[in-house]
């Protein structure tokens, strides 16, 4: 039995959610190439944002597809990732005043973190219980 058919769908969602802010990072670098592309001030500027932008969003794409895949190492990345964003919601609801816009993303980044907190989540990254691979026969 392969390792992603042992990973509770609790993980597999959290993958699936922390896909999406990997592709909303995607837009988010493509638009910054396009805004480089098109005049910027200081295009050399915006290029280097772009590439530190596609860094981050290339660990969290492999976050999100280690998850989905049931692998245990996206787990730890993917949480940090969560309280990462936290931040930026917290900043968004505080000093930037966006209310809606930032406990959009403080529920979302909540719900992903709840996600991979839960009993069964937990027991299968510790490889306990009923998500313990090594109890199970090849095939």
């Amino acid at each position: 039995m392969s390792q992603a058919l042992g990973a509770p769908r609790a993980v597999r969602v959290a993958g699936l959610l922390v896909g999406l802010q990997g592709l909303a990072g995607v837009v988010l670098v493509l638009a910054l190439l396009v805004r480089a592309l098109d005049g910027a001030p200081k295009p050399g500027n915006v290029f280097g944002e772009a590439a530190y932008f596609a860094v981050l969003t290339a660990g969290v794409l492999a976050a999100a597809i280690g998850l989905l895949r049931g692998k245990r190492w996206a787990r730890s990345p993917a949480v940090v990732v969560e309280i990462l964003l936290l931040g930026v919601a917290w900043y968004t609801l505080g000093p930037s005043g966006r209310w809606l816009i930032g406990s959009l993303a403080a529920i979302y980044c909540a719900a992903v973190l709840v996600l991979l907190f839960s009993t069964h989540a937990r027991a299968w990254v510790l490889g306990i219980g009923p998500y313990d691979d090594s109890e199970r026969q090849p095939g």
